[in-house]
């Protein structure tokens, strides 16, 4: 974090220290989980779903916190007032806390600040880039999926003096939250990976979600950069929405006289489930590139990552040198675990929606192909409820059941009721008897499992994040493991 005092803190938000707060106290850190406060930090007690942190004042003071962030006094056991800074809003005085520091870090050091949305594989493009970055100068990006109105200033608040690059992911539940990021931190270079149907429910449909992730782009600076998806149609016209140049990547080849392209030429996949390509940059140099993510869904992620690194400087040979093998930073998009018993487990359950539920199923059904020794693996996955659906979940649903049993998945396991018609209609589809299994909930999967499975066996966890796969997936890939563990893969 750079220097910034208990007193700038009030004057950036507007807020009233209290009584007992030191205006001159150094702040050197800044969480809004009181378990990770360390000497001379900020706690903000913003109020939660679960919790309101202003019960936690006092154990953040305890683990060394110097202030806090409040929307009211809070008190010791002795009475006294906890050293505060009282806002009217925790989260909003965040933001604002965000914005002065990014404003500085431009002025002071020329800061260049990339922001990344898209309905899917963000995550794995701001690790991506960040790898890319670090290769050139400080970077700092966001820790997991740290990507809306709490997540982008905590990332912030991470940046340093010496920070040349910071990546941000920003993620968005309706129209306005992408232009509230984005008025926060200014971003040079804005990327757009895709407009899928994640949240449509919430934003009230499709059109209405590339409206939000359009923001990104309208907040770009003439000077800046747009970097777009050319094989998404709803992203690809961004380009009328924005002042700054553009530039589109995509596994097709980019054919637009008004966009400087990259692109993927000769794209397959290993046995492993690795992209293999050629990157073909904007000055069409080409560079021979073997991923370690599995599915060839993530090309689209690295391709906009490639493009940005080469716009900010990056030598296409260093970009290709360090995209070589690169594989997880986050866990639990395509996490792969190699069981000692010879099971397989990719676990991709932190997120899902009917796009990346489908690019999943055809990574899986891919790694399931007999191999050069004529050897075919048994495939299984094991699907969770996709949330955030409204009223086009059942039938969402109903498509995904019917798409495991066309790709020859061989054995599907439907988990909890929200997610129950896509069992249903692979049985309709003609899958049935020890070829689809339903379980109300993880316990009676993981049961299942236990018992079905077979050396050999590869089987992928998919759900979104608040359906708990995830963790269904970390003990079954704990199960009969032994002490040999092989992990790869990376996020969506």
């Amino acid at each position: 974090m750079i220097d910034i005092l208990s007193a700038e803190i009030a004057e950036i938000t507007g807020g009233r220290l209290t009584s007992t707060a030191q205006a001159d106290h150094m702040l050197l850190g800044v969480t809004t989980d009181s378990r990770e406060c360390e000497t001379g930090w900020l706690f903000v007690a913003k109020p939660g779903e679960a919790s309101d942190g202003h019960h936690f004042v006092q154990s953040a003071v305890d683990r060394g916190a110097v202030l806090a962030l409040a929307e009211r006094e809070t008190q010791a056991p002795d009475g006294s007032v906890h050293p505060a800074v009282i806002v009217p809003d925790a989260v909003v005085a965040m933001g604002q806390i965000a914005a002065a520091i990014v404003a500085k870090l431009k002025e002071r050091n020329g800061l260049r600040v990339i922001g990344v949305t898209g309905s899917a594989g963000k995550t794995t493009t701001k690790d991506l880039l960040a790898a890319l970055l670090e290769t050139s100068g400080p970077t700092v990006a966001p820790i997991g999926s740290y990507n809306g109105e709490v997540g982008v200033p905590l990332t912030v608040f991470r940046a340093t003096e010496d920070t040349k690059f910071l990546v941000l992911e920003m993620g968005a539940t309706g129209i306005g939250h992408i232009k509230y990021l984005t008025d926060m931190v200014h971003p040079e270079v804005g990327v757009v990976l895709g407009v899928g149907s994640a949240h449509a429910g919430e934003f009230g449909g499709v059109e209405n979600i590339a409206i939000a992730k359009g923001e990104m782009v309208e907040a770009l600076p003439a000077t800046g950069l747009a970097v777009l998806n050319h094989d998404d149609p709803l992203v690809s016209a961004m380009a009328s929405r924005t002042q700054a140049p553009v530039l589109k990547f995509g596994v097709q080849r980019v054919a637009d006289t008004q966009a400087v392209g990259v692109w993927a030429r000769d794209l397959d996949v290993d046995s492993n489930g690795h992209p293999v390509f050629t990157l073909v940059l904007g000055d069409g140099t080409e560079f021979h590139v073997e991923s370690g993510l599995i599915g060839r869904h993530h090309v689209s992620n690295i391709l906009a990552a490639a493009s940005v690194a080469n716009y900010l400087g990056i030598a296409g040979e260093t970009i290709a040198a360090t995209l070589q093998g690169l594989g997880p930073v986050s866990r639990w998009r395509m996490e792969r675990t190699e069981r000692a018993d010879g099971v397989s487990i990719i676990n991709d359950a932190y997120n899902a929606n009917p796009d990346s539920m489908r690019a999943a199923l055809v990574t899986l059904a891919e790694l399931g192909l007999p191999n050069q020794q004529g050897v075919a693996r048994r495939t299984w996955a094991v699907l969770g409820e996709m949330l955030e659906l409204g009223t086009d979940s059942i039938h969402e649903h109903d498509l995904l059941g019917r798409a495991a049993v066309r790709m020859n998945i061989k054995k599907l396991l439907v988990v909890g009721l929200g997610a129950k018609a896509a069992y249903n209609s692979a049985v309709l589809e003609g899958s049935w008897g020890d070829e689809a299994y339903y379980a109300a909930d993880a316990d009676a999967a993981a049961e299942l499992l236990n018992e079905h499975l077979l050396p050999g066996d590869i089987v992928l966890f998919k759900s979104s994040n608040g359906s708990g796969l995830r963790h269904l997936g970390d003990q079954i890939a704990a199960t009969n493991n032994g002490a040999s563990t092989t992990k790869e893969g990376s996020a969506q």
